[in-house]
């Protein structure tokens, strides 16, 4: 599979990953008894924080949606190296490994204070990316589809 292809698919994954963090996790209803009584509590007590009145429940939606737009913003940029991938994969590696760290870590993250969903997701995204470092560059496909020196001779 070459590098474009397996970023386009991490791109895919990450824009639904955003897409049911926001509607499932941010704009889903808690559910009536022990979840609804977490956030009325977090909801409830506001203090002040640089000058500002805050609520946990405000830490939470921030940071909540925050993630929601920089997964998109992560799925964005997965489909242009994508298209850059098509060109010039070698010189991109470096930036594949970067958001190939990002995902693993986001995905022992998740493990440890989530649930599976996003384990699975994160998991999945970061092999997306490892594949992209490790694809031929269209220079080394060059190699590996050359003619035999005896078709290449000009007589």
């Amino acid at each position: 599979m070459k590098a474009s292809l397996s970023l386009r698919i991490a791109s895919v994954l990450t824009f639904i990953h955003a897409l049911l963090h926001t509607v499932g996790g941010m704009l889903g209803k808690p559910a009536p008894g022990p979840q609804q009584i977490a956030v009325a509590a977090m909801k409830v007590n506001r203090f002040l924080v640089l000058g500002n009145l805050r609520s946990f429940w405000d830490f939470y939606m921030g940071l909540g949606f925050g993630v929601s737009i920089s997964l998109t913003i992560d799925a964005l940029i997965f489909w242009q190296l994508g298209s850059m991938a098509k060109t010039d994969s070698g010189r991109l590696r470096p930036l594949y490994l970067l958001f190939a760290i990002e995902y693993a870590a986001l995905a022992v993250n998740s493990n440890r204070y989530f649930f599976i969903g996003p384990v699975i997701a994160e998991i999945l995204i970061a092999f997306c990316l490892g594949w992209a470092i490790f694809a031929p560059t269209s220079i080394e496909q060059s190699k590996w589809n050359r003619r035999p020196a005896t078709e290449r001779i000009q007589t």
